[in-house]
């Protein structure tokens, strides 16, 4: 039966490993320092719209709709059908801008004025808890803006992320999402941004979904996903690979 003091080494072993990791992909890919960029609001109408397209594509996507409306209440009042007409060059129009009209008008009723500074009054977790009670917010877009906008330590999981992490190990889990909710107590709080960062890029340019770069990827020792290749291509090379009716040795 595992005990509390169990419990606590394991989680310093995770810790542990987290920074192991942490500390490869910074020689991959550099340092990636946080500097919060106080746009709460964009930020999370931002991802919304980043749902189901590509990063310069919500970009464009995001300078016409504030080119529409300039100030978030004008955005607020105006007609989902409206927005839409804007924002359609983003695919899924009509579902995203009825998801921003409704999210900032519960801002609004909520606080009494248009911003999501009183989630900086909150702990992590209740402010996390916050915005995924708002419509078509998400853990990873609650996560991004926490740690994007607020500089909240607190790991947003992408479709990469959630590839990398299975891959190496740290989880077996089905989705970003479930992916997500194992990490953010585990990941240390002073390599949160960092991590998440280099875990993105080195899922685009390494750890590929179809085909991954195992031969150049300096986390090859720590990934389960490459060991078990290994192992696969040896067995096959070496003509020793085990039957399946094969039993444990004793």
């Amino acid at each position: 039966m595992a005990t509390a003091t169990d419990a606590t080494a394991a989680r310093a072993a995770c810790a542990e490993r987290l920074r192991r990791i942490d500390g490869i992909l910074v020689e991959m890919y550099g340092p990636k320092p946080l500097t919060p960029h106080g746009e709460a609001l964009g930020e999370l109408v931002h991802i919304i719209l980043t749902q189901n397209t590509s990063d310069a594509n919500s970009d464009r996507t995001y300078a016409a709709l504030r080119a529409a409306y300039p100030s978030w209440e004008r955005l607020a009042l105006a007609s989902p059908g409206d927005i839409a007409g804007v924002i359609r060059m983003g695919g899924l129009a009509d579902i995203k801008a009825a998801r921003i009209v409704d999210a900032l008008r519960r801002i609004e009723a909520d606080f009494g004025t248009m911003s999501l500074a009183t989630l900086d009054t909150m702990e992590a977790t209740d402010a996390f808890g916050y915005l995924t009670s708002l419509p078509g917010v998400g853990p990873k877009t609650a996560a991004c803006v926490l740690l994007f906008a607020m500089g909240r330590p607190v790991f947003p999981v992408d479709t990469h992320v959630h590839r990398v992490s299975n891959r190496l190990g740290l989880v077996a889990a089905s989705s970003p999402a479930a992916t997500q909710a194992l990490l953010m107590p585990a990941v240390p709080s002073d390599i949160v941004y960092q991590l998440h960062m280099n875990m993105v890029t080195h899922g685009r340019m390494t750890c590929k979904a179809g085909r991954p770069a195992c031969a150049r990827c300096l986390l090859q020792p720590e990934c389960d996903w490459a060991c078990g290749r290994a192992h696969a291509v040896a067995d096959s090379r070496t003509g020793y690979a085990p039957s399946s009716s094969a039993g444990d040795d004793q």
